[in-house]
């Protein structure tokens, strides 16, 4: 069985399908440049979870921050994301039990980076917290 964190990634991605303007270009932790025609696109990837045991026995509190990547091309590209970003903001904090896997999803912050590319890009890193408890002995 996959551990809790990648199961929430897994609800998360699937909770991102149909956010504005990137169809299906939602990828999962992708390392490879996107070409013109691959954006906008969505990138999924988490940057760290930190335990908190708090004296509590049997279970442990987990904080997972996770950031969705907004890559966008164009004269403005963060201005063009905007709309998308609105809506994986949305789609992200509608069930903040990602299906009860979670205990709550909460925004951390936003950054933009502007990126000389064949045509002005940007990306638009939106990061999110996400609290949810396994087991003590099992990441499952």
């Amino acid at each position: 069985m996959a551990s809790k964190r990648e199961q929430i990634l897994a609800a998360l991605k699937t909770t991102l399908a149909g956010t504005t303007g990137v169809s299906t270009r939602i990828y999962r932790s992708r390392a490879e440049p996107m070409t013109r025609a691959e954006s906008p696109a969505l990138v999924l990837e988490w940057s760290n979870d930190q335990p908190d045991i708090g004296g509590t026995t049997g279970h442990i509190d987990w904080t997972l921050r996770i950031r969705v990547i907004v890559i966008s091309r164009g004269t403005i590209p963060d201005n063009l994301a905007d709309a998308t970003v609105e809506s994986l903001h949305s789609k992200l904090l509608t069930d903040p039990t990602v299906g009860g896997l979670a205990i709550d999803v909460r925004p951390s912050s936003t950054t933009f980076e502007l990126i000389e590319a064949d045509q002005p890009a940007g990306l638009i890193v939106c990061e999110f917290e996400v609290d949810y408890r396994t087991a003590y002995g099992s990441l499952s």
